[in-house]
């Protein structure tokens, strides 16, 4: 089981969040299996031709989002808690509902805004 990484120069989305995004669905789906140890930044950084501070805020994200834990000088490795991104996912969206609750926008209206946001976000 292996890392694999393509970072697109020419993509709109930044190369820390492709990085970030691809780490993050490869735990998600299992792929990157709970405990994996990840490269060090530095050899990831050299291995995708990126600076060692763009992986490093890959991996900081990471780690804010419950995807990956770092364990000191022993490394940085995909986190037992592989759902805890779908609980933030959802704590976000119950208080985006209860702001548009509260703005008073109807049920449509919050999940039009809601869709236009997701197509922005996704590009689709």
């Amino acid at each position: 089981m292996t890392l694999k990484i393509a970072i697109d120069q020419a993509a709109p989305a930044a190369p820390y969040e492709q990085l970030r995004a691809q780490i993050s669905a490869q735990a998600r789906s299992g792929r990157l299996p709970v405990g994996y140890k990840l490269p060090t930044v530095r050899g990831l950084a050299e291995e995708l031709g990126l600076a060692a501070n763009t992986v490093a805020k890959a991996y900081r994200t990471l780690e804010a989002d419950g995807v990956i834990e770092t364990r000191g000088r022993a490394g940085s490795f995909v986190a037992a808690a592989g759902d805890a991104a779908a609980r933030a996912a959802a704590t976000a969206a119950a208080g985006y509902a209860e702001e548009a609750r509260r703005l008073g926008l109807s049920r449509a209206d919050a999940l039009r805004a809601a869709e236009e946001a997701l197509r922005a976000a996704y590009g689709a």
